[in-house]
């Protein structure tokens, strides 16, 4: 089950970020070169899988790191050299597949290789939101949490009956259909059925992502696609092998993310760079149109689906920091509701604060006095100061995060709001001044550590 959604690769690499990750918290890093150090693990256990440097390399810059800087390079690049090295000493055969077929033969290859990267980008979408329905379906049933990996695993059983290629977890299957020409609807049916084994795995609870199966369901999708080409006489057929890779690119990349990383490891496994091109360019469609219609990859879709508000690799944590309960002012001064204008003249002075905040009889918010208003009108001392109360129902919860407290503000109209609880009892108070201070100071830091300015 494991097997039919994450692979060996993908094990490989949470094992070396794993380890990257332990040896930094023994460590005590900082932020930046705890990012760097797992990267270079998760991109060395990637190189040592498939015997490429580069890829293993540029799958730490775009996936982990979220950029390629002259800071993280040496440390990044040396950890995947030494993996190849050490692999190939303990006797791991590179991932290498060769092509006797020129890629590109013409312009019009090229528009086909971009159509393959959009049916991939659009087939990665329909995948991954597959799973994610599938999973919170699973989760609402009734069956017991103990029980749905047994499920799963007669499931998966069931379709392995049919053929063992459901549950690939390495470069076996990817090999055996790459070598062997397969039926036009066979390949579709293995199409459909990986895809439905990596359903099944995620959603009855076996850990794991979809990194090796993309790479499998995208050749699969290329060699689909070069089978129909055939079929079509006015337009240029294109070679199975050459359009399985091509596929393999893509649909990791609108899957898995790094469209270098997928182009790379494309042309370390053929040494053909027509491939590679042809591979970039499908990959380059699939992830701008993931990016533009989606916005996520799979990783990063998982982590939003449990309330993580992030986009990609390089802003996965600088502005958690950035919420309201952790930039707000505990030293708040209240009043009650029933407070008279002469009784807050003498508590609060002119000058002495610019806001306070007003509760009700019971203690809970009931909005914000404005000081310089208690003044302006000189009327009668008695009058409640309730009635001067403004923002009763624009306030912060601690939870949100500064997108969220900067709209707040703008719809206000105000430059100070409370911060209080699902009860509305008051825990503080955030000015917009400050937390804009607070932004630009985490986005900056953010942009040192990113070029390596961190000191």
């Amino acid at each position: 089950g494991v097997g039919a959604s994450v692979g060996l690769e993908a094990a490989y690499a949470q094992a070396g970020a794993a380890a990257a990750s332990f040896a930094g918290q023994r460590l005590n890093l900082r932020r930046a070169d705890m990012r760097t150090l797992v990267g270079a693990g998760a991109g060395a256990a990637i190189a040592a899988a498939f015997g490429a440097p580069l890829t293993g390399a540029f799958y730490a810059f775009e996936i982990v790191i979220g950029a390629y800087t002259v800071a993280n390079l040496a440390p990044v690049a040396a950890a995947a050299l030494a993996a190849v090295l050490v692999a190939g000493k303990m006797g791991a055969i590179p991932y290498l597949l060769k092509t006797d077929t020129q890629a590109v033969q013409s312009w019009t290859d090229y528009g086909l290789y971009a159509l393959l990267g959009l049916i991939s980008a659009v087939l990665g979408i329909a995948l991954m939101r597959l799973v994610a329905n599938a999973e919170r379906l699973v989760t609402r049933s009734p069956i017991p949490r103990w029980l749905r990996p047994a499920i799963g695993g007669v499931g998966l059983a069931a379709l392995a009956l049919v053929t063992p290629q459901t549950l690939s977890a390495g470069h076996g299957a990817l090999h055996l259909n790459l070598m062997t020409e397969l039926p036009l609807k066979m390949l579709v049916l293995l199409l459909a059925m990986k895809a439905l084994a990596s359903v099944i795995s995620l959603s009855f609870g076996f850990r794991g992502g979809l990194f090796f199966a993309s790479l499998f369901l995208g050749a699969l999708i290329g060699q689909v696609f070069s089978a129909l080409s055939l079929l079509i006489p006015w337009a240029p057929s294109l070679d199975p092998t050459v359009a399985a890779l091509v596929g393999m690119a893509a649909l990791g990349v609108a899957v898995v993310g790094g469209p270098f990383t997928m182009s790379f490891l494309v042309l370390e496994a053929t040494g053909d760079f027509t491939v590679a091109a042809a591979a970039l360019v499908a990959s380059m469609i699939a992830s701008a149109m993931v990016r533009e219609t989606f916005g996520y990859s799979f990783s990063t879709w998982r982590l939003h689906l449990r309330g993580e508000t992030i986009r990609s690799a390089h802003d996965v944590s600088w502005m958690r920091p950035l919420s309201a309960g952790r930039m707000m002012r505990k030293d708040v001064q209240t009043v009650p509701a029933s407070t008279t204008l002469a009784e807050f003249r003498r508590r609060f002075p002119l000058g002495s604060t610019k806001r306070v905040i007003m509760v009700d009889e019971t203690g809970l918010y009931a909005g914000v006095i404005p000081t310089a208003k208690a003044y302006v009108d000189g009327g009668d001392g008695e009058k409640p100061v309730a009635s001067l109360a403004i923002n009763a129902d624009t306030v912060l919860k601690p939870d949100q995060t500064i997108k969220d407290v900067m709209r707040a503000f703008d719809h206000g109209e105000t430059d100070e709001l409370a911060v209080i609880d699902d009860k509305k009892n008051v825990l503080g108070v955030l000015s917009e001044a400050y937390a804009t201070r607070r932004y630009a100071e985490e986005l900056e830091k953010a942009r040192r550590e990113l070029t390596g300015e961190a000191g």
